[in-house]
């Protein structure tokens, strides 16, 4: 068939309104968002995302997972349907755009569809994942793990959040556990468009970035152990200070990530330390290690050269390392046909572009292993996300929702 003209853009004024009528859903204190999964304010923002959708003409349908899947019929009844989509739930801290873009940018796409009374082939489904951001509930991207069947379902039900309190008891409290099996829908395709959460595109001054693959990572919680006493009166010589052991692996996962630059990165994040009292020396310290890379290669060799090489270095200042594996998924390639899609759309469309690799972890991720999927990204000022501050322009979202609709339009197939 042949692709989208040119001069079909999506209305940019409606879709930058629709992300600010969103933004005002769980006010974050500093210009941001709160919205977690399963919260009141999850639910308020599910329920004007489903009152767009019944006025876009949308069917609703959710599954036992809570996730949201909104339909526009298409002409051919037995046809799989296109899919595009991301999240609505944000981080405690998040930014108005993050998840929220690829959600609205799906409501756009099909609201220019019905102002210019395009039909296609394919039907296509806007879709809401619950829980991608595994803040409340970890882990991350867990409704679109279990519809890809890499997690399951009650496994997923008994997750409980800092309160204990389980996420399948949450998700029916806020009356989103939808009567669907989840996992049962079959796509055609799947796209996802998603702010880049990272510097490049910006500093490389390109409006659009090419996702070609995602980062796999490793979730490694180690705990070092060692022995509490109190900070005055225990000699130098005579203390087993986990504190050091803490020390010492952080600056190993910094080395290590720097040994395989360019293709990896590697932190610490999350650390608890015990009794975390500002007069006794560190008896226990648990903290997670994250490695990422989009070479399988070399997200392996990271992790066996922490298990290897920490428990000496901890060994040394009379401390015990132990560790394991907590987190854990393998670096996606999106399908090249749909990701080639994207890149003519852009060319079609005058829009700079670069072929990226996503730094973050998406639902694309996981539905990636099932149906054919692919990634669009647009800039995001300084790199910012996770994070209040997170910003971009409108002229960024206009060109990555422009993009988004052309490539899903040579998908679903526009029927004359």
């Amino acid at each position: 068939m042949a692709a989208p003209g040119e001069n079909l853009k999506i209305n940019s004024t409606r879709l930058w309104d629709s992300l600010m009528e969103m933004a005002k859903i769980g006010p974050g204190i500093a210009g941001g968002n709160n919205r977690q999964t399963l919260t009141d304010e999850d639910a308020e923002g599910r329920a004007l995302f489903q009152t767009w959708c019944t006025a876009a003409g949308l069917t609703m349908g959710v599954d036992e997972m809570g996730n949201m899947f909104a339909r526009r019929e298409g002409t051919d009844p037995q046809a799989l349907p296109v899919y595009v989509g991301s999240h609505l739930d944000t981080q405690p801290t998040g930014g108005k755009y993050d998840g929220v873009l690829g959600v609205l940018a799906g409501l756009e796409l099909i609201r220019t569809l019905n102002d210019l009374d395009i039909k296609t082939k394919h039907p296509i489904v806007l879709t809401n994942w619950t829980n991608e951001e595994g803040t409340r509930f970890a882990p991350a991207m867990l409704a679109s793990g279990v519809f890809a069947g890499v997690m399951d379902r009650d496994w997923a039900y008994d997750r409980v959040d800092a309160k204990g309190k389980r996420f399948g008891d949450e998700l029916e409290r806020i009356g989103w556990k939808g009567p669907e099996k989840v996992g049962a829908r079959q796509m055609h395709a799947f796209f996802e468009l998603h702010i880049e959460q990272g510097p490049i595109l910006e500093a490389e001054g390109k409006q659009i970035g090419v996702v070609t693959h995602g980062q796999g990572l490793r979730w490694i919680e180690c705990t070092v152990t060692g022995k509490g006493q109190h900070t005055g009166s225990t000699p130098m010589y005579m203390r087993r200070n986990a504190g050091r052991g803490l020390a010492r692996v952080t600056e190993l996962v910094h080395e290590i990530a720097l040994q395989y630059q360019p293709n990896a990165v590697g932190a610490i994040g999350h650390i608890d330390v015990y009794p975390n009292s500002r007069n006794v020396i560190p008896e226990k310290v648990v903290f997670t290690v994250d490695f990422r890379s989009h070479v399988l290669e070399t997200l392996e060799a990271m992790a066996e050269e922490l298990m290897s090489t920490a428990p000496g270095l901890c060994a040394d200042v009379g401390v015990k390392f132990s560790a394991e594996v907590v987190g854990a998924f393998d670096p996606p390639a999106f399908d090249e046909t749909l990701t080639a899609r994207v890149r003519d759309a852009a060319d079609r469309l005058g829009y700079s572009h670069m072929d990226i690799v996503s730094g973050a972890g998406h639902d694309a991720c996981w539905i990636n292993k099932v149906y054919p999927t692919t990634m669009v990204m647009c800039p995001c000022k300084d790199g910012l996300s996770h994070n209040e501050a997170e910003e971009i322009t409108p002229d960024w979202a206009r060109a990555g929702t422009d993009v988004l609709l052309h490539a899903v339009l040579e998908t679903a197939e526009v029927v004359e």
